[in-house]
């Protein structure tokens, strides 16, 4: 493996801001190499011992990369939520997708909050192609957790929002609650600048091209009953177990669910009521490699039910057997990790997020792969084709658009 100019050049401006300011932030865009960006800055910093936390399924490829490029250095890969079981001293920390460490607001998570005690003083690189997915009130935790952060003058985000952000008020029924994620951007941008580092695929010598196609599958009479059942009285009463939909936002993620074949009970028990989906699936992609993305967790039961043992939900599994398929959870599999070892993506199920959908969809290209074909499964009639013309347009699908189209 060699790094290309583009990277060894952006590596070691990297590293002079890193001297510099303590903290540098590459907002490197999907497949554009910014763990090996991350790794070589980390090797010109002159680091001994290196943290880097990322996502479960993102460890082994790190991993790799590290050793095949032949580092000097200690490099320890960890997910976030394993951080605290990390002992020893860093004179490095490197946090990829950086925005869901610290992007929280008005409050810090743990992770975020975490670090920042448990890495007081220690230099950092941030890694995230979306930096700022849901508004610039994501900036101020993401250079919170860094002893270096331009922020230092305000003490918490709620100091913070008097100064760059237009607070204003909604009153959902139960008293007026602020809103936070109207940052002022213009305000913002001359201070965190300095900090980042951009680079497109455009940049870095190719553009990816996806195609898509949306395939249409007919679901059991019984589902269609249930949902018609469920808008109309609100609750699906069974021997054993009950399903109530007696808020709108319970409403709209049972008819999400249904509308794929699967529910979740009261109870917190799940079951597949039609696996038409999952068969079409296997049909339709029959010999093929393929990554599928399903939403809620009772469609990976009944995709390996119907795959068996051609199915696999991890990574390393997926990319060293040629014949395993792969599903993962949307949201989880949208970052950090590649599919390119697939064939096609396929999608089992869609999530209301507009972020899930641009990002998700990148996962197979690769330098060597510009065009990617990606395959939406939609029950006919059903909600998600409505939820993926909205995030098409890059907005998310809310439950305004839920009551308007259903209700």
């Amino acid at each position: 493996m060699k790094l290309r100019d583009y990277q060894i050049e952006i590596a070691t401006e990297a590293c002079d801001r890193l001297v510099r300011l303590g903290i540098v932030y590459l907002a490197m865009e999907v497949r554009t190499g910014k763990t090996l960006t991350a790794l070589e800055t980390a090797k010109l910093y002159g680091a001994k011992r290196v943290l880097f936390t990322t996502k479960k399924k993102a460890i082994s490829s790190i991993e790799s990369d590290y050793k095949e490029l032949g580092y000097q250095y200690e490099l320890v890969v960890v997910n976030n939520e394993s951080m605290h079981k990390v002992e020893g001293d860093f004179d490095l920390v490197i946090s990829d997708e950086h925005h869901r460490v610290g992007g929280a607001f008005p409050k810090p998570n743990k992770v975020a909050k975490y670090m920042k005690d448990r890495f007081a003083g220690v230099p950092m690189i941030f890694l995230s192609g979306t930096p700022t997915p849901e508004g610039y009130s994501q900036i101020y935790h993401q250079f919170w957790v860094s002893s270096f952060t331009p922020f230092s003058k305000w003490s918490n985000f709620y100091k913070w929002a008097k100064d760059f952000v237009d607070i204003y008020q909604v009153d959902y029924g139960y008293g007026k609650t602020n809103r936070y994620e109207r940052a002022r951007k213009y305000l913002i941008d001359p201070i965190v600048s300095p900090y980042f580092i951009y680079y497109s695929q455009k940049q870095s010598g190719f553009v990816s091209e996806v195609n898509e196609t949306v395939l249409y599958c007919p679901m059991s009479k019984m589902v269609d009953d249930m949902i018609v059942k469920l808008k109309r009285d609100r609750v699906l009463q069974g021997k054993d177990e009950l399903v109530l939909a007696d808020t709108p936002v319970k409403l709209m993620s049972k008819v999400h669910q249904l509308c794929s074949g699967t529910i979740k009970f009261e109870s917190g028990n799940a079951m597949t009521v039609d696996k038409s989906k999952a068969y079409f699936i296997a049909n339709r992609f029959a010999g093929v490699k393929i990554a599928i993305f399903y939403k809620f967790k009772q469609e990976l039961e009944c995709l390996k039910s119907v795959y068996g043992e051609k199915l696999t939900d991890d990574i390393d599994e997926f990319n060293s057997d040629p014949n395993k398929c792969i599903a993962l959870q949307i949201v989880s599999g949208r970052e950090g990790i590649s599919l390119a070892a697939a064939t096609y993506l396929v999608y089992y199920n869609i999530d209301f997020s507009a972020l899930s959908y641009w990002q998700s969809r990148d996962r197979l290209t690769t330098m060597q792969r510009a065009t990617n074909d990606v395959f939406w499964v939609f029950s006919e009639g059903g909600i998600e084709e409505k939820v993926y013309k909205t995030v098409l347009d890059k907005k998310d699908y809310t439950l305004n658009k839920f009551e308007r189209d259903y209700v």
